[in-house]
């Protein structure tokens, strides 16, 4: 797997305190030029589908859970790796100052028809609900956020951002 990237938050100014380590799995999903993601009304931002993999889940499965969880997707087939950022970010709960988070993305197929999604409490209430949207709109929308420093902007726009450029810059160089 390569490392796309470490990144660390602009709040970030010293790196002190308890810091929690967390895995993650985010799915990108492509039809044309239109991608699966999810947005959130709270933020006003696009996401990848994805989350957190306990310790002792396979990343893989884990993958497969929150894309069928977050987007009722079904017959989740991975395809490849695409690689992983390693991220560093405030995280002000259960004692800990920093979060230590690893974000792999795979290429992902799955079948056409999305099924009703099995959202948690917190993703409801934050009016999260997974959208087809072209790849350059949600880079845009997203970067306008960021431009207005929106104040509900959440601390991972950054690295979804990043992440839909570096996807496109991929599919540009594989034309």
């Amino acid at each position: 797997m390569r490392l796309i990237k470490k990144l660390v938050h602009p709040d970030v100014k010293a790196v002190t305190g308890a810091i929690l380590t967390r895995r993650a799995a985010r799915g990108i999903v492509m039809r044309d030029t239109s991608i699966l993601l999810l947005f959130t009304e709270r933020y006003n931002d696009f996401s990848f589908p994805g989350g957190g993999v306990a310790e002792e889940e396979d990343l893989i499965d884990g993958l497969r859970r929150e894309l069928e969880e977050e987007t009722g997707a079904s017959n989740v087939r991975v395809q490849r790796n695409f690689g992983y950022i390693e991220e560093l970010r405030p995280h002000r709960r259960s004692g800990f100052e920093l979060m230590h988070m690893t974000s792999h993305f795979f290429f992902c197929d799955i079948d056409p028809e999305l099924r009703a999604t099995r959202m948690e409490a917190y993703e409801t209430a934050n009016g999260m609900r997974p959208l087809w949207v072209e790849l350059h709109e949600a880079i845009a929308h997203n970067r306008g956020v960021m431009k207005r420093l929106e104040a509900t902007m959440g601390l991972s726009i950054q690295r979804e951002t990043f992440m839909l450029e570096e996807l496109v810059n991929d599919l540009e160089n594989a034309v």
